[in-house]
């Protein structure tokens, strides 16, 4: 009887879609008994098949992309690390028992992606039971908040992901409560009540798992193409529009093509994944108020006026990208104005009104969608987060509208000082307000006496 695996990786196209995404990463088959040498590296199709020959039943790889893989080893210090490391690609993992929400996961976490406008969406079948969705390295700007993003791992990929799940929260958790209320499951994961309820909502990530604390230094994935030893299926690349109606038997070995690519760098617009990194760690700063040394936080939060601060208290920053005409940035700058007029305590009318005001006064207006739905999934949000500080240089600097003079010295954040005056001015006006209370008051004194 012919070796299944054998036969699977003889195949010349499978060869060489694993190698293709095999360049520059650390590579490690699995055989019978667990794991060959580490590290190890594919240079040619024919390796792949003699790995296969020798036993090898699956190949998994890097998320890391290494200047030299086989100069990595076990224990080495996080700059050696860094020194070696090229890049990385985001990879989310998603593991559940439950296929139907693999699929809803998969299918939102693509969705909040082309929400960020990321262009270069790779997803992939597990093999078993989930998928793997991944934009590669060449998506991400070069630095994030003036550090270098090849450096940012594996804590950048942690705070993406932890950033598209409370995105998708809400979605996912309303889609499995269409068909399924908490007692049915309850019986359904042999879960506790109080396991699966958190401040009264389900939390449908006590089902579905999608991996963000193992994530470390020379973690692998399975590549894509590689069998998987329980199920017998392929670990499939599949279109990323396809999710909700990919089905299990598309990945049986003598389904595959070998047709489709797996985190093609080509593919990637420059820059395309910029606005998601740099929106991900903005609001993990705001949402963390423990302080590491791999993420700075952000100041905290402010409680929202009661009555709306007007215009004429809003700093340079804001007023500069109100006046539109802004050729890049615009995603960012919209970033800024939503979490800033909230915190100016503006309706959402008002708010929603003057954002696609200012939208039609910039060349090349941002997409009617794409506004839309930045205000809808702010308007969702229970909590209100601050526009980023005044020395995230990825923002004000960058985007060229960095208040004059040491003004950002003196205030952290626009808000805050957008905040002082108003204060300033209704101190002013209460003064002004006594002093002509004091006048008529004098004036009717004396009118009296006369």
């Amino acid at each position: 009887m012919r070796d299944p695996y054998l036969e699977f990786y003889s195949r010349r196209e499978i060869q060489e879609r694993i190698l293709e995404v095999a360049e520059d990463r650390e590579v490690a088959p699995r055989y019978n008994q667990g794991f060959g040498r580490r590290p190890d590296v594919i240079q040619f199709p024919a390796d792949i098949l003699e790995m296969a020959k020798k036993g090898a039943t699956s190949f998994h790889i890097s998320e890391e992309r290494w200047h030299n893989p086989l100069q990595l080893k076990p224990g080495m210090q996080k700059r050696d690390l860094d020194e070696n490391r090229k890049g990385w690609d985001l990879v989310l993992d998603i593991d559940t028992k439950f296929w139907d929400y693999a699929k809803w996961t998969a299918f939102y976490l693509v969705e909040a992606l082309k929400f960020h406008d990321v262009k270069n969406i790779a997803v992939k079948f597990s093999g078993n039971k989930g998928f793997h969705i991944a934009v590669p390295f060449e998506s991400f700007p070069d630095e994030v908040n003036g550090r270098k993003t090849k450096y940012l791992f594996p804590e950048g990929l942690r705070v993406m992901a932890a950033y598209l799940q409370n995105m998708i929260t809400d979605m996912l958790r309303n889609k499995i409560l269409e068909t399924e209320d908490i007692d049915s499951l309850v019986a359904k994961t042999d879960l506790q009540k109080t396991d699966l309820v958190k401040d009264g909502k389900l939390d449908p990530f006590v089902i579905v798992d999608i991996d963000t604390i193992l994530i470390s230094n020379r973690h692998l994935f399975r590549a894509p193409y590689s069998l998987h030893e329980k199920s017998g299926l392929v670990s499939v690349p599949i279109n990323n529009n396809d999710v909700l109606t990919f089905e299990k038997e598309h990945a049986s070995p003598k389904n595959v093509k070998g047709d489709l690519s797996f985190l093609d760098m080509s593919l990637s617009d420059d820059n395309d994944a910029k606005t998601l990194i740099i929106q991900a760690f903005d609001w993990w700063g705001k949402k963390n108020a423990k302080r590491g040394p791999d993420v700075k936080t952000v100041e905290r939060t402010f409680e929202l006026p009661k009555d709306a601060i007007p215009k004429t208290n809003f700093p340079n920053c804001i007023e500069k990208i109100l006046e539109g005409g802004m050729e890049d940035g615009k995603k960012r700058a919209i970033f800024i104005l939503i979490n800033f007029l909230r915190h100016m305590g503006w309706k959402w009318p008002e708010i929603e009104s003057t954002i696609k005001e200012w939208n039609k006064k910039n060349p090349n207006p941002l997409g009617e969608s794409y506004v839309i739905g930045q205000l809808s999934w702010h308007r969702r949000q229970k909590e209100s987060i601050l526009p980023p500080n005044c020395s995230n240089k990825a923002y004000y600097q960058d985007l060229r509208i960095k208040c004059g003079g040491n003004t950002c010295t003196k205030f952290k954040n626009p808000v805050r000082l957008a905040q002082w005056k108003h204060k300033i001015a209704e101190d002013q006006a209460k003064k002004k307000s006594k002093k002509v209370k004091k006048k008529v008051t004098k004036k009717k004194k004396v009118s009296n006496n006369q």
